[in-house]
């Protein structure tokens, strides 16, 4: 039985404490009747790798809204510095990487499927979070906690099946994409870019999926430590993040940029050699250095003088199905900063455009068919406090039950030294987890 107590008031809202976590997986099947919910899970990945990750505060959150009234719904940038500036309170939601369009006026001329907007935050009704192995809720309105367990413990899910068995088509033909890669090669010579992430899309224009069911078995095939579930009214994200974009605790800033990957083997003999590998290849360093320094120029720009640094560079960290470079680089922000001026100041993030950053968004739109929406973009969420925390939406299924599409993108970083083959090999290496989920 589902039991809470009730202990205090926290961010001017309701909080009570859930007595046996074990009981959140009623909370979360639950939770699948709102409309709009956001889950943000680490799956408890920090605890095993506290150097890159000792900076995550929740082992998950979870926001929901009892009704769609857009009266707390966030649409722009400047309804986000103006919410921010007025009221301390949660605030749940994403930015596509088609921000970038206001941001740097760049611009796109394709039509998104999924139906996400280009920004999206909401204020939730009630909030349930995990910290040191305790799960809390807080609610804007007193909850009487004898219809809420009531309300929860006889809610009762029809099982689904999750043997689903979707095929996916391919927006390029294998040799589309390699004839794409010669000509960014092309670019890269006549020093119009130094790097570029080019993405593919595979998608599936006529399928069913339970939204909530893939979610849960790609968290088990993929366990990451951004994982994403979101839900806007017909429009979801099911995301098995690896990547941090930016958070922000106090006035100190981290992001971690991922370039570079190596598949994993069941021989762990093996896996030490292909950790090695990874760690010591000079093409892998170079995409990774090369993002490193331009996320250390886009923090610069809010941050102290001086106090931009690389915490770390090339760590190698495992994860299922692959091994990934990632780096960590941090500073301190400007007092006089906001929220709203250091996303903008990073975004979208290097690791999904390249760099130069603004002539590698406009290659982008020349070379990739598909209008990226939510992938290359983030999710997260802003705390009272201030603090934030944001992943990059990558490894991510994208779908509308209305029109029943459903995509997934993934890409690599193409530079001088690329191999074609290579780069369209490492493409489907990246979406493993997602087709092991759906086949």
């Amino acid at each position: 039985m589902l039991e809470y107590t009730h202990i205090n008031n926290i961010n001017n809202r309701f909080c009570y404490k859930l007595i046996n976590t074990s009981d959140f997986y009623l909370i979360k099947e639950w939770s699948q009747k709102f409309t709009l919910i956001s889950y943000l899970s680490s799956n408890n990945y920090y605890t095993k790798h506290k150097s890159a990750y000792s900076h995550n505060k929740y082992d998950f959150l979870l926001a929901l809204n009892y009704n769609n009234s857009s009266k707390n719904h966030i649409n722009s940038l400047s309804e986000l510095k103006k919410t921010q500036a007025r009221q301390k309170d949660w605030l749940f939601g994403y930015f596509s990487y088609d921000l970038k369009n206001e941001i740097h006026n760049t611009s796109t001329s394709k039509k998104d499927k999924i139906g996400f907007g280009n920004l999206f935050f909401f204020n939730p009704d009630i909030v349930f979070y995990s910290k040191e192995n305790q799960v809390y809720v807080e609610s804007k309105e007193k909850i009487n906690l004898i219809e809420f367990k009531k309300e929860i413990n006889s809610y009762s899910t029809t099982t689904i099946s999750t043997d689903f068995k979707i095929s996916f088509k391919a927006k390029y033909s294998k040799n589309e994409y390699l004839q794409a890669v010669n000509k960014i090669k092309q670019d890269i010579q006549l020093g119009e870019i130094y790097e570029l992430n080019f993405c593919q899309e595979f998608y599936n224009n006529s399928c069913y999926i339970d939204s909530w069911s893939v979610f849960k078995k790609l968290s088990s095939v993929s366990p990451t430590p951004f994982s994403a579930f979101f839900k806007q009214q017909e429009s979801f994200l099911i995301s098995a993040s690896p990547e941090r974009f930016l958070l922000k605790n106090n006035r100190d800033v981290i992001s971690q940029p991922i370039k570079g990957t190596i598949r994993k083997s069941k021989n762990n003999q093996d896996n030490s050699k292909l950790e090695k590998e990874l760690r010591t290849n000079p093409k892998e360093q170079s995409e990774n250095v090369m993002i490193v320094d331009l996320v250390r120029n886009d923090l610069s720009k809010t941050a102290i003088k001086s106090s931009v640094k690389v915490d770390e560079l090339f760590g190698i960290y495992p994860f299922k199905q692959l091994y990934q470079m990632i780096s960590t680089v941090s500073s301190v922000l400007k007092s006089k900063v906001d929220n709203t001026e250091l996303i903008e100041s990073c975004f979208p993030m290097g690791s999904m455009t390249g760099a130069p950053k603004i002539r590698a968004m406009e290659l982008i739109e020349q070379y990739e068919k598909s209008k990226r929406g939510l992938y290359s973009g983030s999710v997260g969420y802003f705390a009272p406090n201030g603090d934030f925390d944001f992943n990059v939406v990558i490894r991510s299924l994208l779908y509308n039950s209305d029109t029943k599409y459903l995509s997934y993108t993934v890409g690599s970083a193409i530079t001088i030294q690329s191999d074609p083959l290579k780069e369209y090999e490492e493409c489907f290496l990246k979406a493993k987890a997602i087709n092991d989920s759906l086949s």
